[in-house]
């Protein structure tokens, strides 16, 4: 996949940046192009080689079509958590890991049913406050709107759910 400069994309598990340059880098004989992400959240710059952009999940921002599902599963959609803590964080590790806004608000959905039974662990805290994260800074660039308004678009669709975003960490 190729991304031009200037273009929003997101780095799974890292969040919404913007390619600053592409460069060429020389390694013995070898050469690599090189992407350079600067992340939105704490303004971090990442190089991202061309060959591993598949690897790290580098994609582009979702479009409004999927963020329609994706306000369509927080508000219906039916979550399953593993009862075992250490399976179900890697299971959401590896979900968080992928990249993709949906698996993203499975698992913040599923942490928030969780919580409503029993106390997180200080991981699982941890988790949910990133997830809540990469959901409002997507949605925001996605729809053009501010932070503010998109964690507002989500809360809307968890209260249908009987649940409510969590404030930021």
């Amino acid at each position: 996949m190729l991304f031009q400069i200037g273009e929003k994309v997101v780095y799974p598990n890292y969040g919404v940046g913007t390619i600053e340059s592409i460069s060429i880098r020389s390694f013995g004989a070898r050469t690599e192009r090189f992407y350079l992400l600067r992340l939105n959240s704490g303004g971090t710059t990442v190089l991202v080689p061309f060959s591993h952009v598949e690897e790290v999940g580098l994609r582009k921002v979702t479009r409004n079509g999927e963020i329609g599902k994706v306000l369509s599963f927080l508000a219906e959609g039916v979550c399953r958590s593993n009862g075992d803590w250490k399976n179900r964080y890697k299971e959401n590790c590896e979900k968080m890991r992928a990249g993709g806004l949906l698996q993203v608000a499975e698992v913040l959905k599923s942490l928030l049913v969780l919580q409503l039974s029993k106390p997180l662990s200080f991981r699982e805290k941890k988790m949910l406050d990133r997830a809540r994260q990469l959901l409002v800074a997507e949605l925001a660039i996605s729809r053009a709107i501010t932070e503010e308004e998109a964690a507002e678009m989500l809360q809307k669709a968890l209260a249908k759910a009987s649940l409510k975003l969590p404030a930021p960490l």
